[in-house]
């Protein structure tokens, strides 16, 4: 397997032009587990380190640019974390210390798991997507890139360069249930957000689809948030909890989210 470390952007979209089997890496929290298992043997590694163009976040006017490879702990920390709570606080649920130094919003993206814990927070914000190629740069929102179970819209020539969108800066939450409360894969999730501005309720679902899904009620009827949050999932039965479970999880989910939310 050959280990490709570009300098630059464009060089990395080259080299995956080049070689459409390459496999990006940035933290490798996903792709090295792959690897480790014997779950993916491409002929190629492309290595995203050194590319400082994909670090970081800006503001750009009302909108903010999340870097592919901003970490989840930078996610945690102020002043982004002000702006992004719901983020911030999926973020602080993500593995360990050590997961949350390397691992990536890109990664979680790319990967696409119905469980991943960036997923919802950046539903709620109405996020899109910067996609990359030597073919040029287009932006697609987040609920047309996720297709379903590790499926997205990915072209194969593309990366994900960064996470566009405009905070909505109303009182907002992330929950999560697992086994145990670290270190564990969701058995569900979910994040509301109260935009008194546009007067509705948002609220993304994971682990209980084969995406994450975006649930969006009027303010004046925020008390149905529930029920719409359980009639958009199509949970299944697994080894971290059954279908019925996932389904009075969520309603208990909701219930409480928007609750912290209008209290606020």
């Amino acid at each position: 397997m050959d280990v490709l470390t570009p300098r630059t952007v464009e060089d990395a979209l080259a080299l995956k032009a080049e070689r459409p089997d390459a496999r990006f890496i940035q933290g490798g929290t996903d792709v090295m587990v792959e690897l480790n298992f014997a779950h993916s043997r491409p002929t190629a590694i492309v290595n995203l380190a050194e590319l400082e163009a994909l670090r970081g976040w800006s503001e750009e006017g009302d909108r903010l640019r999340l870097g592919a490879a901003l970490t989840y702990t930078e996610a945690m920390t102020t002043p982004l974390a002000d702006r992004l709570p719901a983020l911030a606080e999926a973020s602080r649920t993500v593995g360990s210390p050590q997961i949350r130094n390397r691992g990536t919003l890109g990664g979680n993206l790319g990967t696409a798991s119905p469980a991943g814990d960036a997923l919802p927070p950046l539903l709620v914000e109405g996020a899109e997507l910067e996609l990359a190629s030597v073919r040029g740069v287009r932006t697609l929102p987040l609920t047309e890139f996720l297709l379903g179970v590790k499926q997205t819209a990915l072209e194969p020539d593309e990366l994900i360069t960064a996470v566009r969108l405009v905070p909505s800066g109303g009182a907002q939450t992330f929950m999560k249930v697992g086994p145990r409360n670290a270190m564990v894969i969701a058995v569900c999730s979910l994040a509301v957000v109260v935009d008194t501005e546009a007067g509705e309720v948002r609220a993304a679902l994971g682990s209980a689809a084969v995406t994450a899904r975006l649930v969006t009620v009027p303010l004046a009827e925020a008390g149905s948030l529930p029920d719409r949050v359980v009639e958009a999932a199509s949970p299944i039965d697994d080894v971290r909890g059954s279908a019925a479970y996932r389904r009075h999880a969520l309603r208990v989910l909701a219930s409480r989210a928007l609750e912290r939310c209008l209290r606020s």
